[in-house]
């Protein structure tokens, strides 16, 4: 996790001094979507042979569905092209892992992230936070993956042992959006994303797979 936080000093930095002659910040709520792709949608593991059982484990596929999440932003308008936001984003999904003639476990993914982005509106309203925008940044990813025989969606899964993985992660963003509106008062807003992990995805170390997913927020913005 310290390679996490140097990497991201840099962008709090600078919005923490540049806001302090930004003309005015825009705060936003928005209600996303995440689309799993990659391994993190769908992977497969090899057969292997459990000491425990006693016989080879056939191969598994774990998969995870679309995820529900929410965010909280704060825009500091730099120039008429350029501001800096902060972002702070709570989400989860769940999933299962299968195997032929092996009982389903279910899984259960939740994060909360913690970002820096820069954000580019290539006709000049960044004051407004109006219309067009490129956003691209680094977050600090606290995720936890959780595995169980029960249902982890209610208090059945009390009955069955947890396995719980913790995992501070380093993560990459880039999109597009659109705020619309007027020059004043609350504009709505559409957003599309891709979410990389950078760090700590190596799966022949143990690692979990990157958490790769497209977003897509619909929220509003003051």
């Amino acid at each position: 996790m310290r390679r996490t936080a140097s990497l991201l000093v840099l962008p709090l930095i600078l919005a923490s001094g540049s806001a302090l002659r930004a003309q005015s910040a825009h705060i936003g709520f928005s209600l996303n979507l995440l689309f799993p792709t990659g391994e993190f949608a769908s992977k497969t593991y090899p057969p292997y042979y459990s000491p425990s059982a006693g016989y080879i484990i056939p191969a598994q596929t774990e998969t995870y569905d679309v995820g529900l999440g929410g965010s909280f932003t704060v825009s500091f308008p730099m120039d008429r092209t350029l501001a800096i936001r902060l972002n702070l984003s709570g989400s989860a999904e769940n999933g299962t892992n299968r195997a032929p003639g092996e009982a389903t476990i279910n899984l259960r993914h939740s994060q909360f992230n913690l970002g820096g982005e820069l954000q580019i509106f290539p006709q000049g309203t960044a004051f407004r936070h109006r219309g067009l925008y490129f956003v691209a940044g680094l977050s600090a990813d606290f995720e936890t993956f959780d595995r169980s025989f029960g249902d982890l969606s209610s208090n059945y899964y009390n009955d069955y042992s947890v396995d719980t993985t913790r995992k501070s992660r380093l993560g990459a963003t880039g999109g597009i959006g659109h705020s619309f509106g007027y020059d004043a008062g609350t504009r709505f807003t559409l957003e599309a994303t891709f979410h990389k992990t950078l760090t700590g995805n190596d799966v022949n170390a143990g690692d979990p797979p990157s958490t790769d997913y497209l977003k897509l927020g619909f929220g509003f913005v003051f």
